[in-house]
């Protein structure tokens, strides 16, 4: 299951998580972004229980990406005990996201 954050639920949801979060940094109008999309999706079922997976809307929530210093989408960042542990920019295959989640889980 895919968790769309907000400005008022990131904190709890990211920062807070007891497990990993990876976070997909997107926007609709985002070619690449849309290529990814299913990737993430094909993640979130793959981790379901071990990894949190969420999504934030850089046009809705510019102000999450801000914080995290994302300056271009698609970005991944996988967060754990609400710290960065890795950051993907661009697009990129499902092994690229498989590896580094199998490191931490």
């Amino acid at each position: 299951m895919e968790i769309n954050l907000t400005s008022s639920t990131y904190d709890g949801e990211v920062l807070k998580a007891d497990k990993p979060v990876l976070v997909d940094f997107w926007a609709p109008w985002c070619g690449p972004c849309r290529m990814v999309g299913p990737v993430i999706s094909e993640i979130a079922e793959e981790y379901d229980g071990r990894v949190k997976v969420c999504k934030v809307n850089v046009d809705e929530c510019g102000d999450i990406a801000a914080m995290n210093a994302v300056v271009s989408i698609p970005t991944v960042i996988i967060f754990v005990d609400g710290k960065v542990n890795k950051k993907i920019i661009g697009a990129h295959a499902i092994e690229d996201y498989e590896d580094a989640l199998d490191a931490l889980v």
